[in-house]
C-alpha cells in the first residue's frame, strides 16, 4: 500500500482535465508539462488556482488596497505587481481536487491559440474528472497595482 505522501507526489506531476469554475480547463502543479502539452511560449505565467486565502498568503502579498476585493472576488482572477497570477476558487465541484492539492496551474484545455477541442484535451490529459460541462464564460481578470486597479479581461 502507498503512503500518503507517496500519492501526492504522484498527483503533483499529473494533467487532469476537469471542470473548473469557469471553462474546461488543464489542471496541474507541472507548468512544463502543461506548456508542452498546449505547445505554448515557455515564457507566459500560467494563472495558479488556489483552495483559500490562507494558501494565497504563502505564495504572494496582496496590496492593502485590495485585500476587499480579493477577498470578496467570485471568478476573477489577479496579476499581482510581480506579474504573477491567482484565483481564489470557490467552485464546489473545483474545490474536490483543489483540496488535495492545496494549488494547480490552470488553463484552457486547447492548443494555445486554438478552439476547444474534446479529444485533443481528452488525448493530452492523464485523468479526466467528470462531469464535463459546456464551457463557461471566463474569468474577469484584474492587474493589481500598489494603488492602481486595471482590468484586463
Amino acid at each position: 500500500m502507498k503512503s500518503h505522501s507517496g500519492t501526492e507526489m504522484m498527483l503533483k506531476n499529473k494533467v487532469f482535465l476537469t471542470q473548473t469554475d469557469t471553462t474546461i480547463g488543464f489542471v496541474s502543479q507541472n507548468a512544463e508539462r502543461l506548456t508542452e502539452i498546449k505547445q505554448r511560449p515557455p515564457h507566459k505565467y500560467y494563472i495558479k488556482a488556489v483552495n483559500s486565502l490562507k494558501t494565497l498568503k504563502t505564495f504572494t502579498r496582496i496590496p492593502s488596497n485590495h485585500k476587499n476585493r480579493v477577498r470578496r472576488a467570485r471568478k476573477s482572477t489577479f496579476i499581482m505587481p510581480d506579474g504573477h497570477s491567482y484565483r481564489v476558487i470557490r467552485d464546489t465541484h473545483h474545490l474536490l481536487l483543489l483540496n488535495r492539492l492545496q494549488w494547480a496551474y490552470t488553463t484552457s484545455a486547447n492548443l494555445s491559440g486554438q478552439p476547444y477541442d474534446e479529444i485533443f484535451a481528452k488525448e493530452a490529459a492523464d485523468i479526466i474528472v467528470t462531469p464535463l460541462k459546456t464551457k463557461k464564460k471566463p474569468s474577469i481578470i484584474y492587474k493589481l497595482g500598489k494603488h492602481t486597479l486595471q482590468r484586463i479581461r
